[in-house]
């Protein structure tokens, strides 16, 4: 066990150090994304607008713009940290060592999840230049915020594994995530879409994301956080269980 332990903090030290020695590239482009978000729709267009369940638009959309850049940075440092490991073939050489399946996945993912969550930090800093929002429940932010970041870390390592060459690492953020982020009330309330859409939003994974974050900040949600929580718990078995066979089996990694 000693040995797994060291190897996982190997992986998961080299992440980090990657992620922070280039962080121009890694944590200020979305922090200044982000701020344009809470400029242009928060500042200039939410002034214009009424309270939302008895919160400012501003405060409204602070948690959802927090979210989306957890969901966005866990997403694609895994996705692209892994697929240039296996491009260079740095892959290979974890498989044949004694390195468990399990300690290679929980390296790459840590590294996604440290990204993603130090950018949501940093937004949340950012939001404080715009408006203050209490925090209701530290438990639900926190878990919420852990476990979003978690699923969306496995999913960009399964992105990964398939992807082929260098464009395939971005059609999954580019066509899937961000249009799912957009319709994940992020910038609205499910109550204010006729019946219908709000059936269809439910479908979305990431409405219950969105709006269990903003239940941990606000106390609001359209949904029900507890059914968010198993929904998470079971995405991350589900898509830790697919990485191990995804592995074990070497598809996109062994000829």
């Amino acid at each position: 066990m000693k040995e797994q332990l060291i190897a996982l903090s190997s992986i998961a030290r080299k992440e980090v150090i990657r992620i922070f020695r280039i962080w121009v590239q890694t944590l200020l482009p979305p922090v200044i994304t982000m701020s344009l978000y809470f400029i242009i729709f928060g500042n200039f267009i939410g002034s214009q607008l009424r309270e939302i369940d008895g919160y400012s638009y501003m405060a409204f959309i602070a948690p959802g713009l927090i979210m989306m850049s957890i969901i966005t940075n866990s997403y694609t440092n895994t996705v692209s940290s892994f697929f240039s490991a296996k491009f260079q073939r740095n892959v290979e050489e974890l498989l044949v060592s004694p390195t468990p399946d399990w300690v290679i996945i929980l390296g790459y993912v840590s590294g996604g999840m440290v990204r993603g969550l130090s950018v949501g930090l940093l937004v949340s800093l950012i939001s404080l230049v715009f408006i203050r929002i209490p925090i209701y429940s530290v438990f639900f932010t926190v878990v919420f915020g852990l476990l979003t970041s978690f699923v969306f870390s496995l999913a960009g390592m399964i992105n990964g594994v398939f992807a082929k060459k260098f464009d395939d690492v971005s059609i999954i953020p580019t066509f899937v995530i961000t249009p799912l982020t957009y319709l994940g009330g992020v910038f609205y309330s499910l109550d204010l879409l006729p019946g219908f859409w709000q059936v269809v939003s439910k479908a979305n994974p990431i409405v219950y994301m969105v709006n269990g974050f903003r239940y941990g900040f606000l106390g609001i949600s359209d949904i029900s956080t507890s059914v968010g929580l198993v929904m998470l718990l079971l995405f991350s078995v589900i898509l830790f269980s697919a990485n191990l066979y995804l592995l074990k089996k070497g598809v996109g990694i062994r000829s």
